[in-house]
Order: structure tokens, then C-alpha cells, then sequence
């Protein structure tokens, strides 16, 4: 245990030294340091070399975590790394990566302008709600609940036939041996309850399901409760 909170520290530490290398190179050029930090982490998250690709997700997780006035101004760029990233051929790390700074930035936009990216993000946040790491199922759930609370009546048909398909992994991650992930699924369940349209359900849950896909404000206010365990991994993981 020991051991891992060590690694997990010295992990952090890279980022944040990586980061900070980045911001003194620009500086250094008389450059504007954040609009370009943005766009030197993001040709870097498309590096050959899997380390800098790596630390360049991490870093752009950190910089929407500590300059959330920016995501906004940023996210297209943002997005299209991060997206690249969660497909990545090679590393977990990176796609694991790259789902905590969606996380982050979802959370800041409410899914607000996601564009093409709604659908790239879901097929393939689907697939990682049954991987066999903890930390990253734990992650896709909280992700897939906030996608399914985003969807809106444009991605409605799409994203009904994505959370059927995800409908066992729902059911069965209910009860995972990972309290954390249980919670998550649980709450991704109240978010995709009113696209699996569920008919034998108590006529309280079924109302307050109708109210969540009426109201996604609703959800927000449930994930937002176990956003402060995920802001900690965010950094620390």
C-alpha cells in the first residue's frame, strides 16, 4: 500500500514538473505561456514516444483541472487530444488518462458542444466498463453516466442503443467487488435508466428517472457527490 501511494506521488510529481518545464521553455520565448502550453501538450500527446504521450494527457487533465476558465476557450483542442487518447493502441495509462481529464472537462462544460466527439467518446467508453483495472472502470462509469446525461434529444436515438448494449455490464457492476465502482455504476444506472426505458422499477425511482432526463441538472448534483474521491485521483493516480 505504501508502495503504490509512493508511485502514485512520484507520478504526480512528473506531470507537475512537466508541466512547469513546458510553461518555463515558453516563458523563456516570450511567449503567451497558457494559449501555447495548450498547444505544445496537445502536439505532444501525438508523440511516437508513449512517456510523452502520457505526460502530455496528464498535463492537460492538470491544466483544465487548475484552469477551469479556460476549458471552455480550449476545448476543442482539448477534446480532440484527449479523444486521440482514449483510442490509444498501445498504452492503458494514456486512455485511463484520458478518460479522468474528460471527466473533468464534461463536469465544466455539462456536455455542452460536444459535436461528432459525443459519439467517439461513448462507443469507446463503452468498452472499458468491463477492464480489469479498477481506477479505469471506475472512471468509464462516471464518464458513461455523465455522457448519458448530456445526450440530449440529438444523440437520444444513439445513445439508447449504446446503453442497451451496455445493459449487463450495468446490471453486473452493481455489485462489484470495488465499492467505488459499484457507486459509480450505480449512479451511471439513474443517468442511463431513462434510455433503457425500465417498466418493472418502483413508480419512485421510474419518476425520479423521468426527472433526470427532463432535468440533467439532477445528475449533476448526484455525480458531483463522488467528484471530490475522482478530483483526488485525478492529481494523485
Amino acid at each position: 500500500m505504501k508502495d503504490r501511494h509512493r508511485r502514485a506521488i512520484f507520478t504526480r510529481s512528473l506531470g507537475f514538473l512537466f508541466t512547469l518545464s513546458i510553461l518555463w521553455k515558453l516563458r523563456l520565448r516570450n511567449q503567451e505561456p497558457l494559449k501555447n502550453v495548450f498547444y505544445l501538450l496537445a502536439e505532444r500527446a501525438r508523440d511516437s514516444n508513449t512517456k510523452r504521450r502520457h505526460m502530455a494527457i496528464k498535463g492537460l487533465g492538470n491544466m483544465a483541472y487548475e484552469a477551469p476558465d479556460k476549458v471552455k476557450k480550449y476545448k476543442k483542442i482539448l477534446l480532440d487530444s484527449l479523444v486521440h487518447g482514449l483510442y490509444d493502441p498501445v498504452s492503458s495509462e494514456i486512455i485511463y488518462e484520458s478518460v479522468k481529464a474528460l471527466i473533468i472537462i464534461l463536469g465544466k462544460i455539462k456536455g455542452k458542444g460536444l459535436g461528432s466527439f459525443f459519439v467517439d467518446i461513448t462507443l469507446q467508453t463503452r468498452t472499458l466498463l468491463d477492464d480489469e483495472n479498477d481506477s479505469l472502470r471506475y472512471s468509464a462509469f462516471i464518464l458513461f453516466g455523465q455522457l448519458a446525461a448530456c445526450a440530449g434529444w440529438k444523440w437520444k436515438k444513439f445513445f439508447t442503443s449504446q446503453a442497451k448494449r451496455t445493459r449487463d455490464s450495468l446490471l453486473v457492476h452493481l455489485r462489484d467487488g470495488n465499492p467505488h465502482v459499484a457507486m459509480a455504476c450505480r449512479t451511471a444506472f439513474h443517468a442511463c435508466s431513462p434510455f433503457l426505458r425500465l417498466k418493472k422499477e418502483p413508480l419512485e425511482y421510474t419518476i425520479q428517472a423521468q426527472e433526470e432526463q427532463r432535468n440533467p441538472k439532477l445528475y449533476w448534483q448526484l455525480v458531483s457527490r463522488i467528484f471530490s474521491y475522482l478530483n483526488q485521483s485525478i492529481i494523485i493516480h
